[in-house]
């Protein structure tokens, strides 16, 4: 199975989905797109996984919820700053393209990895540590305000301390 090493997310408008183009290895890439229904079931995992990490000389910290909105987003906010713009993943011409039809979640205490699986028997691994997966959510939701779905789905710590979301930028890509 292969593993994504870096991704470069867009929204695409005309299909009203997200496409994540990754490389896979040298000069290899595959192109998945995403859905709103599969990625709003996603993002609720995601969101989870980072609320329960916590520094260990804070533990307390998940009994007030102010406390753990706070805390959440300033490891947000210090995460997206350290986000640096690379050069998109572009995609080949030879590249496999599919719909994700469903996402496996595995993680520990360090470490999120996604497999993204196709209905024809595709599969890519994504693994994330706690910054990286904030770096990539963040990046997902500034695409996602240039959509039309639902914003209820994203707790306030997601948001700059404005309450305003960052413009999105085109062609973001993360390692």
């Amino acid at each position: 199975m292969s593993e994504l090493q870096r991704i470069t997310s867009e929204y695409i408008e005309a299909e009203d989905r997200l496409r994540l183009t990754g490389e896979v290895g040298e000069g290899e890439t595959e192109t998945l797109w995403l859905t709103q229904r599969l990625l709003t079931r996603l993002l609720d995992h995601l969101l989870k996984w980072l609320e329960q990490q916590v520094p260990t000389a804070a533990p307390d910290v998940l009994k007030d919820e102010q406390a753990a909105d706070m805390m959440q987003g300033f490891a947000q906010q210090a995460a997206s700053a350290e986000l640096s713009a690379q050069q998109p993943v572009q995609s080949q011409a030879d590249s496999e393209s599919w719909l994700v039809t469903s996402v496996d979640v595995t993680s520990n205490d360090q470490l999120l990895t996604l497999t993204f699986k196709g209905a024809n028997g595709e599969s890519v691994l994504l693994n994330l540590q706690a910054q990286a997966l904030r770096q990539w959510l963040s990046i997902i939701h500034q695409l996602w305000g240039a959509t039309e779905w639902p914003q209820t789905l994203w707790p306030h710590w997601m948001s700059e301390p404005s309450g305003e979301a960052v413009e999105p930028e085109s062609g973001i890509s993360f390692h």
